[in-house]
């Protein structure tokens, strides 16, 4: 297996691959050429990021300050939208599903470093991927753990940590991230509050 491979396949591989080192500056390099569109360019930064991100919707969108190490491992569902300053560490597959709506500052993170410092130093890392069901709402600076899946319709409270599974349809928050209750009829605007 080429260490790409292995990257994928969420086995050890090694940083320091020349494959992975070119596919990297080359991804970083797009988004900064990304972030040089105006904003007011939109189908211009949709294309240039349609050309860094693996699978995209029609319809999205990403503010500026968006970053990623591959984007091929990037999947958008339909009317995605992520505010200023996204971080998506996308050594594994990350996912979003359709109607996600991403608060400024947040970060993906699918890169596991291991604990024993001589590993580290030999530039070992491996990763799990990220799965973010539809419809779900993720507030300002929350961070999502490598191996995370959050359910469909599930809102996550700003500056939150996301170290576990979170189901479907509930508010959770925190530092680790905790569910605090279902998502309600109540919660629904004009519901009367």
């Amino acid at each position: 297996m080429t260490e790409r491979e292995k990257m994928i396949a969420g086995l050890p591989y090694s940083v320091l691959d020349e494959e992975l080192i070119r596919l990297h500056r080359a991804c970083v390099d797009a988004c900064v050429l990304c972030d040089a569109i105006l904003p007011s360019k939109l189908e211009e930064r949709r294309e240039k990021l349609r050309g860094i991100l693996g699978r995209t919707g029609e319809n999205f969108l990403i503010e500026p300050g968006f970053r990623c190490d591959y984007g091929f491992n990037i999947e958008l569902g339909e009317n995605f939208f992520a505010n200023y300053g996204l971080v998506v560490l996308d050594c594994a597959p990350v996912r979003f599903g359709r109607n996600c709506f991403i608060g400024p500052q947040c970060g993906i993170y699918t890169a596991v470093h291991p604990l024993d410092a001589r590993e580290r130093a030999a530039a070992v890392e491996w990763a799990r991927p990220v799965s973010v069901g539809d419809n779900v709402w993720m507030g300002g600076h929350v961070t999502v753990l490598p191996g995370v899946s959050i359910g469909d319709g599930t809102v996550i409270g700003a500056g939150s940590v996301v170290t576990h599974d979170i189901p479907a349809g509930v508010v959770a928050a925190g530092n680790p991230c905790r569910i605090i209750r279902a998502v309600e009829e109540k919660d629904r605007s004009g519901s009367g509050h």
